[in-house]
């Protein structure tokens, strides 16, 4: 009996034991639970801190374009150049008053690739100064403009009847109204070597010129002014304008299209049309140079930045081409980067082609793409062939031309209509084609 009261007592000794030690067991297994819990939450914080981090790095590449739009999926490069903190993304539909329509032939495309950081282009002449730079967050080189000056293109020799010049400018967000103005000038042949002259704008012979303001008179809207001058040098037209595509908050890169046919004179920043002047240019003069002029900044911190130069013969009559001879090719379609996304910038040259259509009810078009040489072949034909069916898509379902009209192919880089070996020769290669059939 006494054993086995002994028995009892060591065995509820044992279990009490073993209770204080479950209860330190479960203790402790709390205190991990809630420090696996804090640890979870600190990593799952981290983790979407990173990401975020990378998906705004992915961001700001892909709103970066290079200098030299090519169609190889690696290494690739674009005309356009634009980023997150430079230049907002519209849609094709943003842009569906826009009438613009690039020139057919690519005479001249300037991006400064060749040009060291903190020199000046051998191939421009100026009476100031100014430099070659790159732009955070944007890909390319830009020439900066500070000072007071005329900067004029030398290979700028010959303006056709007809044509389209574009390019991009960069100023900084901040811009003080009391900077001067930003101006572009075309320029007949007396006024070519007289640099010091038809830079004060003191009576230049035959001149047209158009400029441009990101705070004008203290405004939050931009300016944009013309004027032009009879073979005297007397004034004949001029005027000044508000914008609100230069430049509107957060945005401080503007797309500029000039287009020539004739006498008349048109010009868009970004997708809006600021001026359309019918007797602009005089009948009977011949321009032969354009000039780029900054007044200076206030306080040499506010900067004028241009770059992505492209000058074109301009637009051919799409009504012709397609419906008489049979065969439209088009340069003015363009897209992203080894993509089928076509820019917003080609709303008008479509839109023309889509009217033409319209007209034109029993008139059935193959597209075809064609690609530069940049890259692999294989990919480079895939690549044309998409591009093909993404503007049919878009002619169908923008403008509602039938589907069973339109046909697609691509040609990839097979049938070149200019040489790979330059910047303007791939330009022109990137072509898309309307095929009556």
């Amino acid at each position: 009996m006494k054993y086995a009261i002994l028995c009892m007592g060591l065995l509820w000794a044992c279990l009490a034991s073993a209770q204080i030690d479950v209860g330190g067991m479960v203790k402790n297994k709390v205190n991990q639970r809630i420090e696996q819990k804090t640890n979870q939450a600190i990593d799952k914080t981290l983790d979407e801190t990173e990401k975020g981090v990378k998906d705004a790095a992915k961001g700001n590449k892909k709103g970066k374009s290079k200098s030299n739009e090519g169609d190889a999926p690696q290494g690739e490069k674009t005309e356009e150049s634009s980023s997150d903190n430079a230049n907002i993304k519209k849609s094709l539909t943003t842009y569906s008053k826009f009438d613009f329509v690039p020139g057919e032939k690519v005479l001249i495309l300037d991006q400064f690739e060749n040009v060291a950081v903190g020199d000046y282009p051998v191939d421009w002449n100026t009476n100031g100064t100014a430099e070659i730079v790159t732009v955070d967050g944007v890909d390319g080189k830009w020439l900066q403009l500070v000072k007071e000056g005329v900067f004029m293109p030398d290979y700028i020799t010959d303006l056709p009847e007809n044509f389209t010049l574009q390019f991009d400018v960069i100023a900084n967000q901040e811009f003080n109204y009391y900077s001067d103005w930003f101006r572009v000038t075309f320029l007949s042949t007396q006024n070519r070597a007289k640099l010091n002259d038809f830079g004060k704008f003191s009576n230049p012979q035959n001149a047209v010129r158009f400029a441009m303001h990101p705070r004008n008179a203290g405004s939050s809207a931009g300016g944009v002014a013309f004027e032009n001058w009879n073979e005297n040098g007397e004034s004949l037209l001029k005027n000044e304008l508000n914008t609100t595509q230069f430049f509107v908050p957060n945005n401080n890169m503007v797309r500029i299209s000039v287009w020539r046919q004739k006498q008349r004179l048109r010009v868009y920043f970004n997708e809006e049309k600021v001026l359309d002047i019918p007797r602009a240019f005089s009948a009977t003069a011949k321009y032969n140079a354009t000039s780029f002029n900054f007044g200076g900044s206030a306080d040499n911190t506010d900067k004028i930045l241009i770059g992505n130069i492209r000058l074109a013969v301009g637009a051919p009559d799409t009504r012709s081409k397609l419906i008489t001879e049979g065969k439209l090719v088009t340069r003015g379609i363009l897209f992203d980067v080894g993509s089928d996304q076509i820019k917003p910038e080609s709303y008008g040259t479509i839109k023309e082609i889509a009217n033409v259509l319209k007209e034109n009810p029993d008139v059935k078009v193959q597209i075809i793409g064609h690609t530069d040489g940049d890259g692999d072949e294989a990919a480079n034909l895939e690549l044309s062939k998409k591009r093909a069916a993404a503007v049919k898509a878009f002619i169908e379902k923008e403008f509602g031309i039938e589907a069973s009209r339109l046909t697609t192919d691509g040609k990839g880089e097979s049938q070149p209509a200019d040489s790979n070996a330059s910047a303007v020769g791939k330009a022109n290669n990137r072509r898309v084609e309307f095929i009556k059939i």
